[in-house]
């Protein structure tokens, strides 16, 4: 039987290498649900998968836009399900994997997004008064309109709070409200890779120092010459805090103390929405060799023999 196999977790776990370890044992391909790989010309800020881990294992919706393009959740959830089902029907496994939480929702359990297309004048509207009133002014408006949305979305993130704030005005639905929901037709096997939080956060301490020696600096400097600042994917982890150092704003100890304090907050989050005691999700330790305990969750025939 045709069953998705979904890896998620935090930011910096070891998703990546643990899914494509897997992907070479079961023959599959990797969909990726990450809201910021989508960009091309975003590598290492974003932790994209290497040329070569990408030889190893096919990934998909892996530098689909440039970064002054739009890219909606409901275009992902629509390019996500293709390619899902086009590895399904070259009889190969498709494996969703990413720690964007809105995106494997999307996917696995069929969310209806709001059929509310962007409307330039509104969005206009709403960016001037978050520069003249603050972030939290639109918040605080989300949050007298649609508290459940504005519960999920962070403060910080204009954009997301922008767009609830446009269905609502639009609509006059919430933001939040599920609406139909309609499940892909197929099984979902769910499993949650996670560690305790004082080794996460050394190990994104340690990536972060590889992503600087790795030319982050020099990355966010060509991404500044093509596009502006205020895109959407120039305010993600990384850049948004190197974009200050480049243009003088702070030094680079105190960026780089930043993006280490910030993904600790996204990595809050991002527990937010994969909860360790979701039933639905099977969570590994990934300190452990857990190669074979994959294989079990998800062939265990073939993990039986081995």
């Amino acid at each position: 039987m045709k069953t998705l196999i979904v890896i998620v977790g935090p930011t910096a776990v070891g998703k990546t290498e643990a899914a494509i370890r897997l992907a070479e044992r079961v023959g599959g391909e990797i969909v990726s649900a990450d809201s910021r790989q989508v960009y091309r010309h975003m590598d290492i800020g974003t932790a994209k998968p290497s040329a070569r881990q990408r030889t190893r294992v096919p990934h998909h919706l892996i530098d689909v836009v440039d970064p002054d393009e739009a890219f909606s959740l409901a275009q992902y959830q629509t390019a996500a399900h293709a390619a899902i089902d086009d590895i399904f029907r070259r009889g190969r496994q498709p494996l969703l994997v990413g720690g964007t939480g809105l995106y494997v929702k999307a996917v696995t359990e069929g969310l209806r997004i709001p059929a509310v297309p962007p409307n330039p004048e509104l969005r206009a509207e709403l960016e001037t008064r978050a520069a003249q009133e603050g972030k939290l002014a639109l918040h605080d408006e989300l949050r007298r309109v649609d508290p459940a949305a504005a519960a999920r979305i962070d403060p910080r993130n204009v954009r997301r709070t922008i767009r609830a704030l446009e269905v609502y005005r639009l609509s006059g639905r919430r933001f939040s409200e599920p609406g139909i929901v309609r499940p892909p037709p197929y099984p979902i096997i769910t499993i949650g890779l996670t560690m305790p939080r004082p080794d996460l956060y050394r190990r994104i301490d340690a990536r972060v120092g590889e992503m600087i020696a790795a030319g982050l600096i020099e990355e966010t400097r060509q991404l500044a010459l093509q596009y502006d600042w205020s895109l959407p994917a120039l305010s993600g982890l990384g850049y948004r805090q190197i974009g200050r150092f480049v243009r003088g704003e702070c030094s680079l100890e105190d960026a780089i103390a930043a993006i280490k304090r910030d993904t600790r907050g996204f990595v809050r989050r991002q527990y937010n929405w994969f909860r360790l005691t979701d039933p639905r999700i099977r969570w590994l330790d990934a300190r452990l060799e857990i190669d074979r305990d994959l294989l079990t969750i998800v062939r265990p025939e073939r993990a039986a023999v081995k």
